[in-house]
């Protein structure tokens, strides 16, 4: 069974950092684009970032220059690290699994069941 799950959520103030992993179980990670996503309550799922199977990377607007992802084909993981972090920030983030990498959310089968983000002082 094909499944993901991401970690390393919690409480951070602003300015802080935090880094999301996104472990895959069931297959292996590498051979998939994967992204990170974002939903902040009342609001649409925001693609944030992906990393291609060879390793090219896209990234939202609003996370360049703060947000980094990468892989760990060893660990079968997919980290976010995340700094500056702002109020805004504030949401829970999914990672996803799909064919193509984009940050179009339309474009990813599989899902893991998220992690909360809060930056608050």
């Amino acid at each position: 069974q094909l499944q993901l799950v991401e970690s390393g959520g919690g409480l951070v103030q602003p300015g802080g950092s935090l880094r999301l992993s996104c472990t895959a179980s069931g297959f292996t990670l590498d051979y998939y684009p994967i992204g990170w996503f974002r939903q902040a309550p009342g609001k649409e799922r925001e693609g944030l970032s992906c990393i291609s199977s060879s390793d090219d990377i896209i990234y939202a607007e609003s996370v360049k220059g703060r947000f980094t992802i990468s892989r760990d084909n060893a660990k079968n993981t997919v980290y976010l690290e995340m700094n500056s972090l702002q109020p805004e920030d504030t949401a829970t983030y999914y990672c996803a699994a799909g064919q193509y990498a984009t940050t179009r959310r339309d474009r990813y089968a599989y899902w893991g069941q998220g992690t909360q983000v809060t930056v608050s002082s």
